[in-house]
């Protein structure tokens, strides 16, 4: 029988990644729910969306170069890396006086985010028998679990009643004691015997992600440039050079047959971008759309983000014990989450009483712990230990892709519709909710494709074709 995660053998290491992880959904919430009052004290309410993507943004860069670099050395320098990056872009942002400063600070937490999730994923798929996976993951998601009861709740109070800056500043302490965790097992990772790249790859690849990145955020600065006297003919070539940017990035760095939605792995990637643009990009406006439009404290609409953490843990933790074929849960998951994204419309009316939102959200939030999880295993079980860090990062990169269109779309829909002078409308919100719930249901077919048979290495990126790129 294999070792359970719990047991002397994982016990510190399964510790460690659930303290850490437990920092980071304690950030994630805490931020998301005072960026309201940080935009409004700031003055940068038209660019609220681009906290959010430029955060995603710069996790792209970091995770493509953390896919080579976990290869090339092992998840070690990448997990440091990405915690030092994220306690220093909680800093910066901790004391911005500039809503462009504070954005800035944000992109420096995305890089620490990127390095260390694909780190993280290398580490379990190292450290522990394929049966232990699902399970680690489950227990990932059970982590947000604490964070997503208190962190609404503390960083609301601090926003209103001391400062918005100790909802960035108070997570510095967390990062510094999960790595205390984390460190006496860090300490045994060692490089791959037999890495299956050299450093020049390394380095081409996170050249790539570094065009991706640019081409990313060339095209949210042309969403956004707009409405600040930027000439139109200026704000469409750069879109149209970043646009071109992505063409020439994206499918050099996710596996060949994306965009045909090719079996197996391919399908698998695209399921996972798909949900993620539909989740993330509704979840940055769900406090907005309680404070502006049901006149919601901040705390009070954080709430709401409680309840799709709580459902993404059970999402997450009921997979792991499922007995159905894994596609079919991903079927299942992506159609409750574009019913659940949909149905946002009608819960936007004013009177709507905030559990029920909070009963939907919790809907999309299982349907996405069950189905993000479900790929992660998916790709582990696909990957030979000489790829692993590619593959994970290809997950990752497919992951924020799929929430940097997310959270840019919904976010120049939102510049582009609301009228500052009446915060409260409701139009704008229903067009967000309804068009992310349909391009949910769109992920359905991909999701049906995901079925591989068992132990099918032939599915993951060769080390050939990633090289032809």
């Amino acid at each position: 029988m294999e070792a359970g995660p719990l047991s002397p053998a994982f016990r510190s290491l399964t510790i460690g990644i659930i303290a850490l992880v437990s920092c980071v959904a304690f950030e994630a919430m805490a931020v998301t729910t005072a960026m309201p009052l940080v935009a409004r004290d700031l003055g940068g309410e038209s660019a609220y969306g681009l906290a959010f993507s430029l955060f995603l943004t710069a996790s792209l860069l970091a995770t493509v170069a953390a896919g080579a670099w976990c290869d090339l050395k092992g998840p070690r320098a990448a997990l440091l890396a990405g915690l030092l990056l994220m306690g220093g872009g909680l800093a910066v942002s901790g004391t911005a006086f500039s809503f462009v400063t504070m954005v800035l600070g944000r992109a420096v937490s995305g890089l620490g985010g990127g390095f260390l999730i694909v780190a993280l994923y290398v580490i379990i798929g190292e450290a522990y028998p394929g049966a232990a996976q699902a399970v680690v993951f489950g227990w990932m998601s059970a982590a947000w679990v604490l964070p997503s009861l208190i962190g609404p709740l503390v960083s609301g109070y601090l926003a209103q009643s001391v400062s918005w800056r100790w909802v960035f500043l108070g997570v510095i302490p967390i990062i510094a004691a999960a790595l205390f965790l984390l460190w006496p097992r860090l300490r045994s990772l060692r490089p791959p015997a037999q890495p299956t790249m050299d450093a020049s790859f390394g380095r081409r690849r996170s050249v790539l992600g570094l065009i991706l990145a640019l081409g990313v955020f060339a095209i949210q600065w042309s969403f956004h440039a707009g409405g600040s006297g930027v000439p139109g003919w200026l704000a469409a070539a750069v879109g149209t050079a970043g646009a071109a940017a992505v063409v020439v990035g994206v499918p050099r760095l996710l596996p060949p047959g994306v965009f045909t939605i090719r079996q197996g792995l391919p399908s698998v990637m695209v399921t996972r971008a798909i949900l993620a643009l539909s989740f993330f990009g509704a979840e940055v406006f769900v406090p907005l759309m309680l404070v502006t439009v049901h006149g919601l404290p901040a705390a009070l609409a954080g709430l709401a983000l409680t309840g799709g953490a709580l459902g993404w843990s059970v999402g997450a933790f009921a997979q792991g014990k499922a007995k159905i074929e894994r596609h079919w849960i991903l079927v299942a998951s992506t159609l409750a989450a574009g019913l659940s994204l949909g149905s946002l419309a009608l819960l936007t009316l004013p009177g709507v009483p905030l559990w029920l939102v909070m009963l939907d959200w919790s809907v999309a939030g299982l349907a996405m712990g069950a189905a993000l999880s479900t790929t992660s295993v998916l790709v582990l079980k696909l990957s030979s230990p000489s790829d692993r860090g590619r593959n994970s990062a290809s997950l990752q990169l497919a992951d924020q892709l799929g929430s940097v269109a997310g959270t840019a779309g919904a976010g120049a829909v939102f510049a582009a519709l609301h009228a500052p002078e009446h915060p409260e409308q409701i139009g704008v919100f229903v067009v967000i909710w309804v068009s992310l719930g349909a391009i949910a249901l769109l992920g359905i077919p991909a999701a049906a494709r995901s079925r591989v048979a068992a132990g099918a290495p032939g599915q993951a990126i060769e080390s050939k074709q990633v090289e032809s790129a």
